[in-house]
């Protein structure tokens, strides 16, 4: 089947491949890479500033009266008060990249008056390209894609992404990973979310979650899991989660109860749920710090 894309998803994909090509150039010689530091454990490379630009030049090339908001230059470029903002992150899953992990991808999404459009997910290490636009479905290169069929919890592989940044709050994160350990079939983080979000929108994982993720992480992602009949929102179900910095993705079933496990560590959790998760995670650093105590203990001993 010949997909009739959206002109603009045609324009985007266009964008996406020129940004998969310096990616995958520079993915040969990654020990030539110049790599910076934005902030502790979040990197930024020469191969960003290049596909950003890249991507940027092709869209305004196309659409000179767009706006721009992406990753790396935020919304220097292009028209600023235009109803049509570009969305953009030239690659997700840098800290992958200059590892050598080819779990990476490009993301382009467009938004209309606040609202996600248009899609592309380009995956350049095994030439995956998803697209959607909104009303026509979701699609992985050729193929009109689903979300799973799962309909509990326990049963499902969900992915989600690590803290790493200085300020997380580690102890609720891994309150909050137990929890979901112990109700799924398994937990994953591949690291990139808008691949993790294509993944759930193709079926390959039935739900996803995580914190402190900007828009660029999650707008284009987000269109692939609506179209292809999944929810997305806040930890406490809310489809206005875009700015919010923590998003939760599934099929219709598996959501909801995800919903039901993380909701409390959302916030926008309710006075009462936030005291039950910050003791939850209390006592979980006093037993850490039990077992840390107790090991140091038993080393000096031996």
């Amino acid at each position: 089947m010949s997909l009739n894309l959206h002109p603009m998803v045609n324009v985007a994909v266009k964008a996406a491949r020129a940004a998969g090509s310096i990616i995958n150039r520079a993915a040969l010689d990654i020990e030539s890479v110049r790599v910076s530091q934005k902030k502790a454990n979040d990197f930024v490379t020469e191969v960003d500033h290049a596909a950003e630009a890249a991507i940027i030049e092709t869209l305004l090339t196309a659409y000179p009266g767009h706006a721009i908001l992406a990753e790396e230059s935020g919304s220097t470029h292009g028209a600023q008060d235009s109803e049509f903002v570009w969305i953009i992150d030239p690659l997700d899953g840098t800290t992958n990249f200059i590892h050598g992990l080819p779990v990476y991808c490009v993301s382009i999404a467009l938004a209309v008056r606040g609202k996600v459009e248009q899609a592309v997910v380009y995956d350049p290490t095994r030439n995956d390209l998803f697209t959607a636009t909104k009303g026509r479905g979701a699609f992985l290169n050729d193929r009109r894609i689903r979300v799973s069929k799962r309909t509990q919890l326990k049963d499902s592989l969900v992915s989600t992404g690590f803290p790493y940044r200085q300020g997380d709050n580690f102890d609720q994160y891994l309150v909050m990973m137990g929890e979901v350990m112990q109700r799924s079939a398994g937990l994953r983080r591949p690291g990139a979310a808008a691949l993790d979000l294509a993944y759930v929108a193709a079926g390959y994982t039935d739900a996803f979650f995580e914190k402190g993720l900007q828009p660029w992480d999650v707008a284009a992602g987000s269109l692939l899991v609506t179209e292809a009949g999944g929810l997305v929102g806040n930890f406490t179900g809310e489809a206005d989660f875009l700015d919010q910095q923590e998003c939760i993705a599934g099929n219709p079933r598996v959501y909801g109860q995800l919903v039901g496990v993380v909701g409390k560590y959302s916030k926008f959790a309710s006075a009462g749920e936030k005291a039950t998760v910050r003791q939850s995670t209390l006592t979980m650093s006093s037993a850490a710090a039990a077992a840390n105590g107790a090991g140091a203990s038993t080393a000096v001993e031996s």
